[in-house]
């Protein structure tokens, strides 16, 4: 339910290739993991992994952006992530005349590489528990506000050690739903430049249709580079800044992988919930993943098509639509999962067996005696409220453009002309350049008529009135006399609004009334959400702590919440259905085998078909005498790992994570060894697109290649 509170404010035998369930803090990996890593096949120094003092693999492995991984390959500050990662970059830098998304962007010397504003990359300086320095004085019988009042003030006493720094950002993280409490340090890198990225046909091969599908035969990469001052350190851009020397870079392997080996991925795994309990999952499917999949149906199938009639459009939308519709297949996906995978039942079975354990011991009675039937509650008693929050916030929020500006306007204050001006250019510049409100015109009526056909009459805003007896009911018509009226639908017309009216007036631009509007709407739906929030995160943290209380010899991995994880497995296909098997590599085959000029998706320029056809693949074929273009293992990934590396047991680069598998989406709340899988491109596939088929060499003289 917190992520709806968001909207209105991602030991078994060697010989059977098992994984180990978990997403483990690098600097306290215990001796149990580091034991099975070593019998997986790990040979590099455990205690090289982590170190604040010496260089270490941790110093390699960065945040990408706002919510990806990436990894430095050389010591000119080379990072790889994926062409998804970078998507919006590369996105931001191409125009009708210079497609970067359609034909790739590749950059011969330093010189042309091209600085991209607002991109960071993060490297992470230390993680430290102070647990104890920021729950000093909490007791079990404060509510659970008061409990959040000392944490907040200690931590912010802890942070304000950090606040004086540009290029440094702290962050106090909770672990175990609340249980412990890590203090994350980064230095942010500001000055990134784009280096290199494949055409789309390449990076993005198999669109929308391939997503969390495998066998997968997607390029998933782009090359950027961090920059600092002559000092090495992070720099604001600046033409005299130089490439930036990392503490440590990662080997770069060519001699491949075999089916059982070892393999490991390192990155910044977003958010899990698998100690969310049976209510909560219930709650997910059906009132958060059904609404969000409903909505985002009608927005994409209105934006695909106005993006397949017009290359202008196509990119001004393509990080918009790349983004809704990766969650809509993956709320798809987890549903269909969860039901297969009796995800729910098994849930309930461990509720049973914790109800049991907590009846026959009176201490635990009175620590968690109340925990299951006040979550059973809180849960149950918010399914319509957060369905509704889903709806709205789907339409509202994420849906039709034009209200997400007047909302963006309704927050800054406008009494002060000149500063509102300067705040309206800092938050919209970019907004209204990927802006077309033709097709926004498009979607407005036909999310309006869907929610007010899926809520309650109670939670429509009140324009809906208006709609009714001003236009009878007629959303196309108050849609036209809206983007006929309104001053929001270009940056230019705003600001003479906004500079040449009073609030008043302001107040009556037909796409400000509709924000009003909302706005009441939004807050009676918080209100009704609001008083349930404690009750959930009080006895979510008590239901983790029963748990290990349950189990004390159990190694609870704690959820992702977008710190440096580490997973480890090994490389392996696996068997999603009766007489059914996929093999854990895919090939160039598969692209020639796809391709279809006719389909957007799958059309590949003729120079790169002829490149594959060619199969001159030289020092980046496997021993098999075939170009891998994608591989599988079971390691424990989600949303934010995307363009994690994944490393072999030397701990040398193998290949970037990109993406799961459909069978397995119900990985954030379970793992399932059998069927999860992370879906990664083959570094030398990437390495081969760079040199051979887009021919910039100097990237691959970088680095430092083992064959």
């Amino acid at each position: 339910m917190k992520r709806i509170f968001l909207l209105f404010g991602a030991l078994l035998t060697l010989s059977a290739i098992h994984a180990d369930e978990g997403m483990w803090l690098l600097k306290e990996l215990n001796r149990q993991s580091a034991a099975r890593m070593q019998e997986l096949g790990f040979t590099f120094p455990i205690d090289s992994l982590y170190s604040e003092k010496n260089a270490s693999l941790k110093d390699a492995v960065v945040i990408f952006g706002g919510g990806c991984t990436g990894v430095a390959v050389s010591q000119e500050g080379l990072i790889f992530t994926n062409h998804h990662c970078g998507y919006d970059a590369i996105q931001k830098h191409s125009s009708v005349e210079h497609d970067y998304l359609k034909d790739g962007f590749v950059s011969q010397s330093k010189q042309e590489e091209l600085y991209t504003e607002g991109l960071t990359v993060s490297f992470l300086q230390k993680t430290e528990d102070i647990t104890e320095e920021v729950t000093a004085g909490v007791t079990d019988n404060m509510t659970e506000e008061e409990r959040n009042v000392i944490i907040d003030s200690l931590s912010t006493k802890v942070l304000d050690g950090y606040k004086d720094s540009e290029f440094l950002q702290a962050r106090i993280v909770p672990f175990y739903t609340g249980n412990k409490y890590y203090l994350v340090v980064y230095e942010i890198f500001k000055d990134v430049r784009m280096v290199f990225a494949p055409p789309s046909s390449i990076g993005k091969f198999g669109g929308d249709t391939d997503n969390w599908q495998w066998p997968r035969h997607t390029g998933d990469f782009s090359v950027f580079r961090v920059y600092a001052n002559k000092d090495n350190q992070a720099a604001n851009y600046s033409a005299d800044n130089v490439p930036y020397k990392p503490k440590y870079s990662v080997p770069v392997s060519v001699k491949g992988y075999k089916d059982k080996d070892y393999a490991m991925t390192i990155g910044y795994p977003g958010s899990t919930e698998r100690y969310l309990p049976s209510w909560g999952i219930k709650q997910m499917m059906e009132s958060e993943n059904i609404p969000r999949i409903e909505v985002r149906t009608i927005k994409q199938d209105i934006w695909r098509k106005a993006m397949n009639a017009d290359d202008a459009v196509r990119i001004k939308y393509s990080v918009k639509f790349s983004r809704s519709s990766n969650y809509w297949k993956n709320s798809m996906g987890m549903n269909q999962a969860l039901r297969r995978l009796h995800v729910l039942e098994n849930k309930q079975d461990l509720e049973s067996r914790l109800a049991d354990w907590i009846a026959k011991s009176p201490s635990a009675q009175e620590k968690y005696g109340e925990v299951l039937s006040s979550l059973d509650n809180a849960y149950t008693s918010t399914m319509e409220p957060v369905k509704i929050a889903t709806y709205f916030g789907e339409t509202f929020n994420n849906g039709i453009e034009l209200v997400r500006f007047a909302n963006i306007i309704n927050a800054i204050d406008l009494s002060d002309k000149e500063l509102a001006a300067a705040a309206v250019r800092s938050k919209m510049v970019d907004l209204y350049k990927d802006y077309e409100p033709e097709l926004d015109r498009q979607l407005m009526p036909a999310l309006l008529r869907f929610y007010a056909e899926k809520v309650p009459a109670a939670y429509l805003p009140d324009i809906y009135e208006i709609i009714d007896k001003k236009f009878k009911g007629d959303y196309e018509k108050y849609t036209d006399w809206v983007f006929k009226n309104t001053k929001l639908t270009s940056l230019s017309s705003l600001a003479s609004l906004l500079a040449n009216s009073s609030r008043k007036d302001i107040d009556k631009d037909p796409a400000i009334a509709l924000s009003n509007s909302v706005a009441d709407c939004r807050l009676k739906i918080r209100e009704e959400l609001l008083p349930y929030y404690p009750t959930i995160d009080k006895n979510a943290r008590k239901f983790m702590a029963a748990l290990q209380e349950m189990e004390p010899d159990k190694a609870f991995s704690p959820d992702a919440n977008f710190t440096q994880r580490l997973s480890y497995g090994s490389v392996g296909g696996y068997n999603p259905a009766d007489a059914v098997s996929y093999d854990y590599y895919s090939t160039t085959q598969g692209v020639l085998e796809k391709e279809n000029k006719d389909d957007p998706e799958f059309a590949v320029q003729q120079y790169i078909l002829d490149n594959l056809k060619a199969a001159q693949w030289g020092e980046y074929a496997d021993e098999d005498g075939t170009m891998h273009v994608g591989f599988l293992s079971n390691n424990d990934i989600t949303g934010g790992n995307s363009g994690s590396p994944v490393f072999n047991g030397k701990a040398e680069l193998i290949g970037l994570a990109f993406d799961g598998n459909w069978e397995a989406l119900s990985g954030d709340i379970i793992f399932e060894p059998k069927l999860q899988r992370t879906i990664s491109v083959d570094i030398r596939y990437v390495l081969y697109t760079i040199d051979k088929i887009m021919g910039c060499h100097r990237l691959i003289e970088e680095l430092n290649i083992q064959k």
